[in-house]
Order: structure tokens, then sequence, then C-alpha cells
């Protein structure tokens, strides 16, 4: 798919898209949204990836001999490979390493903020699962870009990887926050004694 099909986020353009009933009234604004909605009906409701895991040997300690972590997650079409196996990248360099195929990102409306605030992050990632089989050996089991999603699973104990989020899947995140998103207006609350009702 085409990077020119995607929007850059940036401070006004949020603000414009994401803002109030007197920012929607800015002249462009239409335009804007007509635009969005073009770019957002081309784009896939979920994304292929792969994950690069590696092995690294560990020494002077008693108990185990490598760790393994997860170094980067690639986005795109899948390439014409039986997407059930891992392959091995570098098998005789330390630290060895192997890659993932057949995982996707699927994103949901009701993530749109964790989303949101990934993106303006000064890091935005996504946030690798990673379980292990019956011989210990450890695989990605699941790739989200919501922090809310990730910590959920580290709340139940698993293994969660946090890797940078590449160009291609931001901008693809970034069009579905654009098109869905809907800042929550806060309000302050009142204290004890306070007359008057609630200021934003």
């Amino acid at each position: 798919m085409s990077g020119a099909l995607f929007l850059t986020i940036h401070p006004q353009l949020v603000q414009i898209l994401l803002g109030n009933t007197r920012t929607r009234s800015q002249p462009g604004y239409r335009n804007l949204r007509k635009i969005l909605h073009h770019i957002v009906d081309q784009l896939p409701d979920r994304f292929p990836v792969s994950v690069v895991m590696q092995r690294i040997p560990v020494k002077g300690n008693r108990w185990i001999d490598h760790r393994w972590e997860v170094v980067g997650v690639t986005g795109g079409r899948p390439a014409r490979i039986d997407t059930a196996a891992d392959l091995p990248i570098h098998e005789t360099e330390q630290p060895s390493q192997t890659l993932y195929p057949g995982l996707e990102i699927k994103l949901f409306l009701d993530q749109c903020e964790s989303y949101y605030h990934n993106l303006l992050a000064p890091r935005p990632v996504c946030y690798v699962v990673v379980r292990r089989n019956d011989a210990g050996i450890p695989f990605p089991a699941l790739v989200s870009a919501s922090f809310d999603e990730a910590n959920a699973y580290l709340e139940a104990d698993e293994e969660v990887f946090p890797v940078d989020l590449q160009p291609e899947l931001y901008r693809w995140v970034e069009a579905f926050v654009l098109e869905h998103y809907v800042p929550q207006k806060r309000f302050k609350r009142r204290l004890d004694g306070e007359t008057g009702g609630e200021t934003s």
C-alpha cells in the first residue's frame, strides 16, 4: 500500500480533526474529513506482521545459559512462505535471530484513546505478547498497538515486549485514530463547599 495515502499527525491537524465544535467550523474541516474518510475506506481492518526474536547467550549464570527478547516487528503483506513456520535468520551467529511470520495487528474502536496516546508518545511502540510451547521455547502469540491491552496481559503474568512502531504501522494506526477517536471532555471535580456547576 502506498504511503502517499496516509496523513502525518501533528498538533494542528489533531486540533482540527479531534477538536470541539468551534474548531470543526474552521475552513477546510469538511474537506479534511472527506479526505480522511476516503483514506480509511481503503485501509484494511487488520495488518499482517512478522516478529523477529533473538536468543542471547548468558554468561556467569548457573541457572540459565541464554535469554530471549523481541527485537522488531515488520509490517506488510506476508511473503509467499509457510506462515505457520518460524524462519531462522542467523543460526550460526550469536545472538541468533528467528523470524515469526503469520501474525497480525487488529484495531478496535474501544482502544482508540490508547492508540492516540501511543502515537503522540516520544517513542510509539507496538507490544508483542510472548508465550512458550511445551518445550519451553518462546514464540510471539499476539501483537497490539494498545498499551491498555498490553497492560491487561502483563497483569495476567504474560510476557510482553515493547518494540518500535514501524512507519507503515504508525500511519495505519494514525488514520484509524483520526477517523474514529473522539476525545472525552474532562471536568474538574468540585471541592466540598464549592457552589456552581462543573467547569471544564
